[in-house]
């Protein structure tokens, strides 16, 4: 069997009155290669970091037998040795890391874990500001790595190639599924399935005793009607024959008894809830607000620069109306710059006039007023609230959270509203930069339902391939100075 290289026992964590973690076991072996998922707050970096040791558990022990390099992604590099063959690899700069940009941070750190053999391995979001050459590399570099591997990721690619069991956090527990994401996602679905079926076969069962008992009540009903329709004459008559009368009553009471008897079977029926079932999304666009150019967004021999450097050569292209259009490239190519220069409406581009273009870039919300996040829904969309809050519901934004002011919400809060506002606000074209960024992998799936429900045309820009590969019709790539069809 394989040796045990971390073990978590009796683990209790609370977060002031809220209980975040409570686990009674759970190992990481030798070769385990293990996927964390659950939803934003839900406790997945504050595990990693517990597995680590940089967080005490109020009760219980963590236990570590090898040694484990950790790599947090909001962590900043520091100085530290690192394999020169791998500089190149991952072309990070030579210069002063303060000039870094994300994703090179990103790089960085991970060739800084690569340069040496760690027995166990705890990774949190690799990926987040990585471009596909990179998450390439990350799957190439941990394909053959001998160890234990423990990973938080919301990229369904990576949790597909890389792990063999997945870690579930909801509501402080954690539930172990063996196989990749979409193996647990199968799972998942099929649990489902029997709920369903168990909820049906509950409210059966129960239909049928309930039935059976009004029956009997019924029954008693009528005895006691034939007892009360006898006669004083009738009474005189058969005093002798009192039993038949005592019979009856006694015939009365059992019948009750009986139904009584179904009554309490039926409390003590286990209750089994209906799944819950997401409820379908339409985005119907108003009259007003519908285009009828079959290229809303064009572009004519468009040169694109940044500074002297040429990121789009004499570029053409008609992007069509109602489709979702991906595109792809390296980090620097060009991809946010192109974006951004559409929504200005920029020289060498031609934009139907009917064209109301809502825009989501990666930045920190800010917001002014102090509003509920239900209001300030209502404020900026012609849907009733029924749909408003199915759309809220759908990014997490579950009861109470609906009454949250916006100018408190967390920073994955702010990006889940303003995806909401986008999608039932008053546009027709949406422009969405890396929106998958920060969002746990069920909001990525609500976003791709929200998608495949909207009836405007979106322009966006990922690097999570599982995403693109879902919602796009047309995906085109910035490579060597030009915009290219490769769907």
């Amino acid at each position: 069997m394989e040796k045990v290289c971390l073990e978590l026992e009796n683990i209790e964590l609370s977060f002031l009155d809220r209980l975040v973690l409570a686990i009674p076991r759970l190992a990481v072996h030798q070769l385990d290669r293990i996927g964390i998922v659950g939803k934003n707050g839900a406790g997945k970096s504050t595990l990693l970091k517990l597995m680590n040791g940089q967080i005490k558990p109020e009760k219980g022990h963590v236990k570590r037998f090898v040694q484990f390099a950790y790599f947090d992604q909001l962590e900043s590099p520091v100085e530290k040795d690192v394999d020169y063959e791998l500089v190149g690899k991952l072309s990070i700069p030579q210069t002063n890391i303060e000039n870094f940009s994300g994703g090179e941070q990103t790089r960085l750190k991970l060739a800084q874990i690569f340069s040496n053999y760690y027995e166990g391995l705890l990774i949190d979001e690799p990926t987040t500001h990585l471009d596909e050459e990179g998450t390439r590399f990350f799957t190439d570099e941990l394909t053959y790595y001998y160890g234990a591997l423990v990973l938080v990721s919301h990229d369904r690619y990576i949790l597909d190639k890389l792990v063999t069991k997945i870690w579930e956090i909801e509501d402080g527990y954690v539930t172990e599924y063996t196989g990749n994401y979409s193996d647990y996602v199968a799972q998942k679905e099929l649990q489902r399935n029997q709920q369903q079926q168990q909820h049906e076969n509950y409210l059966k069962e129960k239909t049928r005793l309930l039935k059976a008992a009004e029956e009997k009540m019924k029954k008693a009903e009528k005895i006691t009607q034939a007892n009360g329709h006898i006669s004083k004459k009738e009474t005189k008559a058969k005093a002798n024959k009192m039993f038949m009368t005592k019979s009856k009553d006694t015939s009365q009471k059992a019948v009750q008894r009986a139904a009584k008897s179904i009554e309490q079977r039926v409390k003590q029926l286990e209750a089994v809830d209906a799944p819950t079932v997401e409820q379908a999304l339409r985005f119907h666009q108003p009259s007003a607000l519908q285009m009828h150019n079959k290229f809303p967004i064009m572009a004519d021999r468009l040169t694109l620069k940044i500074g002297n450097k040429i990121l789009l050569k004499e570029a053409s292209f008609q992007f069509p109306l109602g489709n979702t259009i991906a595109i792809k490239g390296k980090n620097g190519s060009g991809k946010s710059t192109l974006l951004r220069h559409i929504y200005q409406r920029g020289e060498g581009m031609i934009i139907s006039p009917k064209a109301v273009i809502g825009r989501y870039e990666q930045m920190g919300y800010q917001f002014e007023k102090d509003k509920s996040v239900l209001d300030y829904m209502k404020e900026r969309s012609d849907y009733d609230e029924g749909k408003i809050r199915a759309a809220l519901h759908a990014m997490n934004f579950i009861g109470n959270d609906v009454k949250k002011n916006v100018r408190e919400l967390s920073g994955g809060e702010a990006v889940r509203l303003e995806l909401c506002q986008l999608f039932l606000g008053r546009y027709n074209v949406l422009i969405l930069d890396e929106p998958t960024n920060f969002l746990d992998v069920f909001c990525i799936e609500a976003l791709e339902r929200f998608l495949k429900a909207y009836e405007g045309t979106v322009l966006l820009v990922s690097h999570d391939r599982t995403f693109i590969e879902r919602v796009a019709d047309c995906v085109y790539l910035i490579e060597n100075e030009k915009l290219l069809v490769i769907k």
